[in-house]
């Protein structure tokens, strides 16, 4: 099970989200309770092991923009949310980025077919809410086979069965491992990389 940590903003954040085994972490550099600055993501940085995708995300900022925001930053993986087209894809890539594209489960179907990204993350209808939601809809979408994140209202308790309902590759996490809004909890970050690892759900 491949598992993102997301809205990391200090040090000891990363350190516990590397530690406990995450495959990928995540900088919010868009508005957000959880926004760092490209300053702030580059001292974080610092502490990503080596090989570990670390991640700049990005809601409505046009696609050069969040380029260049991610280079000034030491990025190469962006998270693009809001509403994107293949083009914002390839620009993306023609740049030398590699990219998650977010979508949510009231996009239209064309929206979850394979726009060359090299992973697809699916959020709740209402994202950013942080409740749980039917995860076992996602079935009906027709991953099978492809690299795709699960995200919204996981958390240590959840993550388990969520993935193993919605066959999930991965998934990401950020509001679930918070002690208040912004504010990670060390304690919940290690314990949902730890629970989402014991999961078999990988489809």
């Amino acid at each position: 099970m491949f598992v993102k940590v997301c809205g990391l903003s200090t040090p000891e954040s990363v350190l516990e989200a590397a530690g406990a085994g995450a495959d990928a972490v995540g900088f919010v550099l868009t508005k957000s309770p959880r926004e760092v600055t490209p300053a702030r993501a580059r001292e974080l940085l610092v502490h990503v092991p080596a090989g570990t995708p670390a991640v700049g995300v990005f809601r409505h900022e046009p696609v050069a923009d969040a380029v260049a925001v991610a280079r000034e930053t030491g990025l190469e993986w962006i998270q693009l949310h809001g509403d994107r087209t293949p083009e914002d894809v390839k620009a993306a890539h023609d740049a030398g980025m590699k990219v998650i594209r977010a979508v949510t489960m009231g996009a239209s179907p064309e929206a979850f077919g394979s726009w060359g990204e090299e992973l697809l993350l699916i959020d709740a209808a209402v994202p950013g809410s942080g409740e749980a939601w039917d995860y076992g809809s996602v079935q009906a979408k027709g991953l099978g086979g492809r690299n795709w994140l699960l995200a919204g209202g996981l958390d240590p308790v959840n993550v388990a069965m969520a993935a193993k309902e919605a066959g999930a590759w991965g998934v990401d996490v950020s509001s679930g491992v918070e002690s208040s809004r912004g504010v990670k909890d060390l304690a919940k970050i290690r314990a949902f990389v730890l629970a989402a690892k014991s999961s078999t759900a990988k489809a």
